[in-house]
Order: C-alpha cells, then structure tokens, then sequence
C-alpha cells in the first residue's frame, strides 16, 4: 500500500492550523457553538450535568438494574442507523459516556434535552411537562412484548428515517468529497494532518482487523486491494478538543471507496457503578456499550490502539444521520418525547430478563408526582437542571461576548 496520495490545491491558499496549533481554533469554535442556543449550550456542556450526577449518588433517583448506558443520551445522539445488510432503525449512535450504569441517568439526561429543546421552539411550559409525562410511557412501552411497529411515529422521525433510507453513496460523497476527484476537501471541516498521523493511518487500514471490518460490508471482496487516497484531521461537534478524530478514504478495488471515522475514546465523565466489571480500554469499553445498546451500528465498529491511544473505527454508511430537530409544535414534541424514549427503553429492556424488568419498572414509577402523572423524581431534576443550565448558558455567553471584543 503506497502512501495517502498529495492533495490537489483548489483556490486560494487555506489559512487552516497545523496539526500542533489546533486547540485554540477548537475552542474557539466550541464556545461559538454552545452560545447559539440554550439547547446547544447543554449538549456541548457534559461536565455540568455529569458534575449534578455525581451529587445524586444514594439519593433522589431510582437505582436501576447494572446495564449498559448511552451515559450522553440528548436529542443528537440519536439518529437513523444502518446494519451491515443495509437496514435502517432509529437507534442510539454515540457511545462515548456508554458505562454499566444506573438507566435511570439516560432518562434523566434525555428529559433535559428534551425541555430545552421546547423551549427552543419557543413552546410553553405545559408541554414540557406533556412532554415528559409521554416520555415515561413511552420508555414503559418498549418493556412489553408486541409494541415494536406499533408504537407511531413522530413526523420529525417518520422523515429522518425516509431522508436515510433514500440516500446512497454518491449522496454522502458529495457532502464530503470533492467533486472532481476523491479526496477530502480541506476546509471548515476537515484539517490538515502530521506526517506522523499520516503514516499511522496508512498503517492502521493495513492491518486484518479494518480489512474485515470494510470487506464486511455490502459484500465487498475479501480480497480486494485497499488503498488510502486521503486522509484529514475531523472538526465535529465539541468532541474534537484535544481528541484524535480522523476522516479517511479508502479506495477498494478499482472503482469502489469507503469513509472510515477513527475517533479516539478517552476516561468516561458518567457515573458508572462501583465494582462493575468494564473493559478497562476506552476504545473496548465504547465498542462494548455499542454493541449492548446499538447492535445495529457495533457491529459495525472495530477497537484498536493508535498512536499509544485507544480509538475506535466505523465505516461511514450514506444512512446515518444525526436527529436534527429545530423547531417542534405542540404536538410533535409529545409524539417525538413519547417515541424516542421508547427508542432507548428498547436499548435498555433488551439486556434485562423478565424479573429484572419488572422490578425496574416498579422502581421507575415510584413517588408519582401531581395526578399520577411524571415521577417527582425525574421532574425535580430536570426542573432543577434547566435551570442552572439556563444560568449556565447565560454566563457562557456573556464570557463569548466578551472574548469578540
């Protein structure tokens, strides 16, 4: 395999970083990022709702079975996802946090994201109390057998899951290629690379393990040649600070090509519970979290160690997508609370038997708030966290503010 190919210059020169200079761009670009909206201040800011988290130990929330958690489960890191045979679900697609945890914390964390995003669409509070009321039956519901392709569909997924499912390579292609050649266009997204985070690329497509995962898919030939045509260094979301996060192309054969996410996995922020067994390897322990949450998208990823760190691979699929979710009515967020709850109570239910199940959802209903309606104990703490976000968000902006000055 010879090495990533030079990349043709378009244009006018790009004032982009060097690989040794990106910190401060990525901060920059994270603080601009979380000031846009409340709801986006909350899902770039993990620490302070993982900070709350650790103050609940023994205290307000239910303590659920020892499962497997998404650890980070807002609106975002859901999406269409598909198998390695093309199917398409919506599922769970970011395992970062993922730790055998309390399922209570996914609910939690779901909740707020939830109410911040109706108050991003500007709805009253009523609804995000509709809201979160709808969001418990619907986690409920994914615990009983016969609801799969019952439950309906909120339009926001009904379109989402259409969008995935019509899209092809060529449809990812020109979201991120050039449209001359392939290669990786350097630019807002994607950055300059080391020579040394060259030849770890090059090396890391190499081995067996990534040749099977990209022979896997699409009934690719297992012997066919794979080459590296380019690589770059990913700006995404406000994971990137200080985080390996590669893009590469590789080219199969003669005239087929895949895009491969290499993403460093770092110590996970949630709570987990004490004296658990874990993979004690990041990159391990996100793989596993996928596979017991997401089967659809961990069977798809593959752990190795690069450049002495950890990360984990995936080939990119033209069917996944992120949930993007701007503006809601009144009754698209009840259906949209109600499904996508019922979405992860189905990531949760699947690793418990039937007893562990119904201890858990005794335990969930406890402490019933007004008119039997939300548990108090999942209303105090999102009450609690929408509130000290707000003021969170706010003091974030007046630091922005203050840095364009």
């Amino acid at each position: 395999m010879g090495p990533i190919s030079g990349r043709r210059q378009q244009g006018p020169p790009l004032n982009l970083p060097s690989p040794d200079a990106r910190r401060a761009p990525l901060l920059q670009r994270r603080a601009a990022k979380m000031a846009r909206s409340p709801h986006a201040y909350v899902r770039g800011n993990t620490a302070q709702y993982y900070a709350w988290l650790h103050t609940q130990r023994g205290q307000a929330l239910p303590r659920g079975p020892a499962i497997w958690i998404c650890g980070d489960c807002h609106l975002g890191n859901l999406g269409p996802v598909a198998d390695a045979a093309g199917k398409v679900t919506l599922q769970l697609r970011d395992f970062d946090q993922a730790t055998i945890g309390n399922p209570a914390h996914d609910l939690v964390r779901l909740g707020l994201s939830l109410a911040t995003a109706a108050r991003g669409s500007s709805l009253p509070g009523v609804v995000t109390a509709q809201m979160l009321q709808h969001m418990l039956l619907g986690y409920q519901r994914a615990f009983y057998p016969g609801h799969d392709g019952v439950v309906a569909k909120p339009q926001v997924v009904k379109q989402a899951l259409r969008t995935a499912q019509r899209r092809s390579w060529k449809a990812l292609a020109r979201e991120r290629f050039s449209d001359v050649e392939p290669t990786i266009p350097l630019g807002k997204n994607f950055w300059p690379l080391a020579a040394e985070e060259r030849d770890a690329l090059t090396a890391m497509v190499a081995t067996p393990e990534v040749r099977q995962l990209v022979t896997a898919l699409k009934s690719r030939d297992e012997d066919a040649k794979l080459s590296v045509l380019d690589a770059a260094y990913w700006v995404k979301g406000c994971s990137s600070l200080g985080l390996l996060r590669y893009a590469v192309l590789v080219g199969i054969g003669d005239d087929d090509y895949c895009l491969i996410d290499v993403k460093e996995a770092v110590a996970a922020a949630s709570p987990r519970y004490p004296r658990i067994s874990m993979p004690r390897d990041n990159a391990r322990r996100v793989l596993e979290g996928a596979r017991h949450l997401a089967p659809a998208l961990g069977g798809r990823m593959l752990s190795q160690r690069f450049m002495d760190r950890g990360v984990f691979i995936r080939e990119l699929m033209p069917q996944d997508l992120k949930l993007e979710i701007d503006q809601l009515s009144m009754e698209e967020a009840v259906r949209t609370a109600s499904y996508l709850a019922y979405v992860v109570g189905q990531a949760h239910a699947a690793q418990m038997d039937a007893d562990t199940r119904d201890a858990w959802l005794q335990a969930l209903m406890q402490r019933l708030g007004k008119a039997g309606g939300t548990p108090q104990w999942l209303w105090d703490s999102v009450v609690h966290l929408v509130g000290s976000h707000e003021s969170g968000y706010l003091e974030h902006c007046r630091d922005y503010a203050a840095m364009l000055e």
